[in-house]
């Protein structure tokens, strides 16, 4: 009896297994299907974000599209979250597993670009997405509703929450929604960004604290009276000559950079006020930290030098990013069943006009899937709040290709290409993966469990502090 028994219980754990794994394939073949019939309408809400140029916190006609569009797929929408009024989040569902996806919108000042492969600004003097944004919020939102109409027809139980989150050019937003509580019920979040090359992102990026100096000293005529005059912006070139001989002494991790916004009028006045937008980085946010320190010192004895009076204002910091390999790996294997993006002759002839405008390589677009990087210890790169994020709830990264590799980021080359062929077939794509591997997040609940576990055991002892001074958002500091 024992031998029947045994074949029986093979063949139908065999077909549960079967029947699981085929049920896994509808829905991510579902997802897919959702993205490509929904591919003009997300076309043309980016273009739209693209067109709008909107910098850090004024990001309203995008944040209104947005919200507009999710309400029309059937979510609920929060405004103003961590008081910021183009800060929202879009919910469908509920219950557990609770499941989000980030999307951010902002664009850079002075990168204004036509979708032609040589600069000629749209709108002169106008801002850009060098970044990408225009793509990345719509491609997140656009995973975000396949998911819920799976959600909405019970094919998957639990809740779908996209976050949209400005400014992280500039204030870096997600820091005043995670002190809200925005993050504190999620299971995982989903997370992606515009590249020049297609693959799970695995590096951790730089911890970054941003810093504003000012110099106050007394005015006088330049030529008439100058003893009479105490010089701002002589502490804030003693500041700087401090900083470049710091530099020749900083571990090779770390990167200073800073931005003099305000020097002095005219050239017959001694200036009596200065200020210097400052910013540290290190792979490592305890370097970070002694960096800063230090170069706070370089402008207490700067101002000691020119006698004048200073203050240090902190704006905002990110930490670096908490990698989990877990989440990663199963993107991995979703980029791998999606296989890379194709592109015509045309779009490739693009790309090489791009590539030469800006002296790379014409080498044109790479179409392929890497496997999975090793996470470096000292990795190059920039910084994102993603970072903070990762601090609070297991996140899992995608890059996707929306311009040529080796093209400038933070560009006119970035924003040309976001606005044409080339980044919305990156947009789709993200929407797929991503949307994909919540699928997995849904369905999975011993892949949950294991990338909780290794988001644990990666925090440590460590208790989360957002590097943000008390109060609301900067909104209106004139920055």
């Amino acid at each position: 009896m024992k031998k029947q028994i045994l074949p029986l219980l093979a063949l139908f754990l065999a077909f549960n297994s079967f029947g699981q794994m085929q049920l896994e394939s509808i829905n991510k073949k579902a997802v897919q299907a959702h993205v490509d019939q929904h591919y003009e309408e997300l076309t043309k809400l980016s273009d739209r974000i693209w067109s709008y140029e909107e910098i850090a916190f004024e990001e309203v006609k995008s944040s209104q599209d947005l919200i507009a569009y999710a309400k029309s797929k059937g979510f609920s929408v929060k405004t103003d979250i961590g008081e910021i009024p183009t800060a929202f989040i879009a919910e469908y569902g509920s219950g557990s597993p609770v499941i989000g996806i980030l999307g951010e919108f902002d664009a850079l000042p002075g990168l204004s670009q036509k979708t032609v492969p040589h600069k000629d600004p749209l709108n002169e003097g106008s801002a850009g997405h060098g970044c990408g944004h225009n793509l990345f919020g719509v491609a997140s939102l656009g995973a975000a509703a396949a998911i819920k109409d799976l959600i909405a027809s019970g094919e998957l139980k639990g809740t779908i929450r996209f976050y949209g989150t400005p400014a992280e050019e500039k204030f870096f937003g997600k820091l005043w929604m995670i002190r809200s509580g925005a993050f504190d019920d999620v299971d995982v979040v989903m997370d992606w960004h515009p590249s020049g090359e297609t693959k799970v992102a695995v590096q951790k990026g730089l911890a970054l604290v941003d810093f504003m100096v000012e110099y106050y000293g007394q005015a006088a005529h330049a030529s008439g009276d100058p003893w009479n005059g105490r010089d701002a912006s002589d502490g804030l070139e003693l500041f700087t000559t401090g900083i470049n001989y710091y530099r020749e002494h900083v571990e090779p991790t770390v990167r200073i950079h800073y931005d003099i916004q305000n020097a002095g009028e005219v050239v017959n006045v001694v200036p009596d006020y200065s200020r210097i937008w400052t910013r540290v980085r290190d792979t490592k946010r305890e370097g970070m930290v002694k960096v800063w320190k230090q170069v706070e010192r370089i402008a207490e004895g700067a101002a000691m030098m020119a006698n004048v009076e200073y203050k240090i204002t902190l704006i905002s910091g990110v930490h670096e990013i908490l990698v989990n390999r877990t989440g990663s790996a199963r993107l991995q294997s979703n980029l791998e069943t999606l296989g890379p993006i194709t592109y015509t002759d045309e779009e490739q002839a693009f790309a090489k006009k791009i590539q030469e405008a800006t002296d790379k390589e014409q080498i044109g677009i790479e179409s392929i899937i890497s496997p999975m990087e090793e996470t470096l210890e000292n990795p190059r790169g920039g910084s994102t709040d993603v970072g903070d994020v990762s601090y609070v709830v297991p996140v899992v990264r995608l890059r996707a290709t929306t311009a040529p590799k080796g093209t400038p980021w933070h560009s006119w080359a970035v924003v040309a290409c976001g606005g044409m062929s080339i980044g919305h077939k990156g947009m789709a794509y993200a929407a797929k993966a991503l949307s994909m591997t919540m699928v997995d997040l849904f369905e999975d609940a011993n892949l949950r469990a294991e990338i909780k576990k290794e988001f644990k055991e990666g925090l440590g002892d460590y208790k989360y502090k957002p590097i943000i001074p008390e109060g609301p958002p900067p909104l209106n500091t004139g920055y």
